[in-house]
């Protein structure tokens, strides 16, 4: 039997301009490279400990369960809702858009007591509705998004929100997928109990761990839970026990994610947070001007808009798709469509990590104006 050959890759890489990942930088690319060594090899050991300061710094947190999990972001938000919650405990999800909506069925898995509080997409929540949802029923955790990757949209009064949970008896679980690395994230300012992220986003390096931190209250609502967490392989205790410790052996870990994770945890400490959360707004904002004169203009309003991830409104008479494809098919460009209700309004545009350069701004601009004005004829 002949097995037909798939196809080749193109040898110039992907403009990766879409919700994640984003592209990776070259000296993560090369920290790939480095030989593959055991799960409890000394080096990889050793490498964890740097990894962890360097995770407590981006997270802005001293929380010891700082560590990254192997998996996705999606094994980041289980993880932290495998471990905090138990059958029968209240649990209110603040949900606007996909991500909230996740968070929600992962914690009905988990036999919680799900409360959904909605808001429409691309809105935020005000603290006044969180506050009054939270003094309705005495809630062991409130969840939220803090930068909902669907929609473009930040949350927000998260300190505020945070003190509304505490004061009403609840613990608050943020999901920082979007947001850490390319928004301020101050997890022990804000009083964030827990957090998680992925690596592939703002932080630029390939997918495959979560960055996870508890805070000691959270940490403590774990080790003290009356049954064992329904996933072994996400149980927090026993990742704990790896990363420090005794370093108990708990699965076998990719020693090349996290040489890459943490080489392009240094590559964003060197640039500096502040500085690039400086470069992330001034590239968005040259993306939504430019999108403006296309008459694509960003769905979300500019005061809680994103700078990592735009949703642009498709002009009437474009389809979506068509354009989208084609960008991807001639000019190497990826970006994505909506979610859901926004599947055919609009695009979703990245400029996350390595991929948030002012270039990939012109190119991306210049190629939309051109399939736009191929698709009027």
């Amino acid at each position: 039997m002949t097995l037909s050959r798939k196809p080749e890759p193109k040898s110039e890489p992907r403009i990766l301009l879409g919700p994640g990942p984003s592209m990776t930088h070259p000296r993560v690319m090369q920290a790939m490279t480095f030989p593959t060594v055991g799960h409890l090899d000394p080096q990889l050991l050793c490498l964890y400990g740097e990894e962890q300061e360097l995770l407590r710094s981006v997270f802005g947190t001293q929380n010891e369960w700082t560590f990254a999990l192997s998996g996705t972001g999606t094994s980041g938000m289980e993880a932290a809702l495998a471990n905090l919650l138990e059958p029968g405990d209240p649990v209110l999800i603040a949900i606007h858009g996909y991500f909230g909506e996740r968070m929600a069925e992962i914690s009905a898995r988990q036999g919680a007591l799900v409360d959904r509080l909605n808001r429409p997409l691309g809105e935020m929540f005000p603290v006044e509705e969180i506050d009054t949802a939270l003094k309705k029923k005495n809630y062991k955790l409130l969840a939220i998004v803090h930068a909902e990757t669907s929609t473009g949209a930040e949350q927000l009064h998260i300190p505020e929100i945070a003190r509304s949970a505490h004061e009403n008896g609840a613990m608050i679980l943020l999901d920082t997928v979007t947001s850490l690395g390319g928004i301020p994230v101050e997890i022990d300012k804000w009083q964030v109990d827990a957090a998680y992220s992925a690596s592939q986003k703002n932080l630029s390096a390939p997918s495959g761990l979560a960055p996870i931190t508890m805070n000691s209250r959270a940490r403590e609502t774990i080790e003290k839970r009356k049954r064992p967490v329904t996933s072994f392989y996400l149980d927090l205790k026993s990742y704990a026990n790896y990363w420090m410790g005794t370093h108990a052996y708990h699965h076998t870990a990719s020693a090349s994610v996290h040489f890459a994770l943490t080489e392009a945890l240094h590559i964003l400490i060197e640039e500096g947070l502040l500085s690039a959360y400086q470069r992330y707004r001034s590239n968005a904002e040259k993306l939504w001007g430019g999108l403006e004169d296309l008459g694509a203009s960003p769905f979300i309003p500019s005061e809680y808009r994103l700078p990592p991830l735009t949703t642009a409104c498709v002009p009437d008479g474009i389809d979506p798709h068509q354009v989208r494809n084609r960008l991807l098919n001639e000019y190497n460009i990826e970006i994505a469509s909506g979610f859901g209700a926004l599947k055919d309004k609009v695009w979703r545009i990245g400029l996350m990590g390595y991929s948030s350069r002012t270039e990939n701004i012109d190119l991306v601009l210049s190629a939309l104006q051109d399939l736009m004005t191929d698709s009027n004829g």
